[in-house]
């Protein structure tokens, strides 16, 4: 068991958590398995397990995905953690491996890619999705200026950018991320002016050119 994988599931969805969890357990390399529904359990857990490998979601209540990466990188940088999200458009592979994640996969993946993701990472490599890393060079010039502008948002202005191009209001913001209504109007201000639009709708229309923007 000593040399077994123990592996973090972070997903607000425990139909999902059940399923993969079925899934690695089927695995001899892979020993126990926690669960955390947050960003701040996972936190939480990783700082009291220190398990071999986090596998993360991205689109989750609280501080979020990416914003849970960072912290736990921050603590301890030779942390090993596989983003698992639904979103495979560059930029957000962008943002994970920025904020210190060394994988990244979809949903939409094999079953058999998130087992060989989970051993290739806990054995210290890095593991990108087959096709994810090509998708980096988009065709129009204008398209690849808007996927920069993006990736130049800190990963806690990504967060607020997609919330606000969903439709979300600053106070909905601030009591989802649990920060002050000041804190997200100060962020969305800059957003806009990083952007280089003034309006809500533009910004949405910003997210949907990127096709950011999935539920």
């Amino acid at each position: 068991m000593r040399n077994k994988i123990q592996v973090l599931l972070v997903d607000d969805h425990s139909v999902v958590r059940a399923g993969y969890r079925l899934l690695l357990s089927q695995s001899t390399g892979i020993g126990d398995i926690l669960e955390a529904d947050c960003g701040e359990k996972a936190c939480e857990l990783y700082a009291r397990e220190k398990p071999g490998v986090v596998v993360m979601d991205l689109s989750m209540p609280g501080i979020g995905g990416l914003d849970t990466i960072r912290r736990i990188c921050a603590r301890d940088p030779s942390a090993r953690i596989l983003v698992f999200s639904i979103h495979d458009e560059p930029v957000y592979v962008a943002k994970a491996v920025e904020a210190g994640a060394r994988g990244y996969i979809t949903k939409s993946s094999a079953p058999d890619i998130m087992v060989e993701a989970v051993a290739r990472i806990a054995e210290g490599q890095i593991y990108i999705e087959q096709g994810l890393a090509n998708s980096s060079a988009p065709d129009a010039q204008d398209h690849q200026d808007s996927q920069s502008v993006v990736a130049s948002l800190t990963a806690r202005e990504f967060d607020i950018f997609i919330l606000l191009a969903r439709g979300r209001t600053v106070r909905e913001i601030a009591e989802q991320l649990c920060i002050g209504y000041k804190t997200v109007a100060n962020y969305s201000t800059a957003i806009k002016s990083k952007l280089g639009v003034t309006t809500g709708a533009e910004l949405a229309g910003f997210a949907y050119e990127l096709d950011l923007i999935k539920h």
